[in-house]
C-alpha cells in the first residue's frame, strides 16, 4: 500500500494558481482533472459555472456546457471523476426555477456561483420559443426580477 498519492507533474502544471486539484483520471487524449473551480478535460478549462451537464458511458465523458458546446473526453477509467463533476455542477446552483410564460410554454431561470462568488444569470427557454421575441424577452426579465426579490440574490 502506498503512503503518499503524488500527483503527476503533469497534473500540477494544467491547473491554473488557485484552483485546487480534487480528483483526475488520465486517458488515451490527457487528464481529466476535476479542481474546485473548474473542470480541465486536455488543454481546455471549464468553470463549473458554465458547465450544464456531463454524462458517460463505457468510453468516457461528454460535457455540455451552459452556451450549447459540447466537450468529449475519452476516460475508460474515469476513478472519481464522475461524482466529481456531479457535486461540483450541483453545487454551483444557487438557483433553479420554471416559470410559465405563457400559453405557450416558459423559462427556466438559473443562477449560478461564479468563480469570483458573483451570481451568473441564465434564461433558457422551453423549445419552440424564440428568445429573442421581445414580448417573451419583457415576460422573462420581469419574472428574473421577482425570482431575484424572493430569493434575495
Amino acid at each position: 500500500m502506498r503512503l503518499f498519492n503524488r500527483m503527476p507533474s503533469e497534473v500540477r502544471a494544467a491547473v491554473v494558481p488557485g484552483d485546487r486539484v480534487l480528483t483526475y483520471a488520465g486517458g488515451p487524449d490527457g487528464y481529466v482533472i476535476a479542481a474546485d473551480r473548474a473542470l480541465y478535460l486536455g488543454d481546455v478549462r471549464l468553470p463549473w459555472f458554465q458547465v450544464d451537464r456531463g454524462t458517460w458511458d463505457e468510453e468516457g465523458l461528454t460535457v455540455v456546457t451552459t452556451d450549447g458546446r459540447s466537450h468529449r473526453a475519452l476516460l475508460p477509467e474515469p476513478g472519481r471523476i464522475p461524482e466529481a463533476v456531479r457535486e461540483r455542477v450541483t453545487a454551483s446552483i444557487v438557483v433553479n426555477q420554471y416559470v410559465p410564460l405563457d400559453a405557450r410554454g416558459g423559462v427556466r431561470l438559473v443562477a449560478r456561483r461564479a468563480e469570483a462568488d458573483e451570481l451568473v444569470w441564465e434564461l433558457v427557454f422551453d423549445a419552440g420559443l424564440d428568445p429573442d421575441d421581445p414580448g417573451l424577452r419583457a415576460l422573462a426579465e420581469q419574472a428574473l426580477e421577482e425570482t431575484r426579490r424572493s430569493f434575495g440574490v
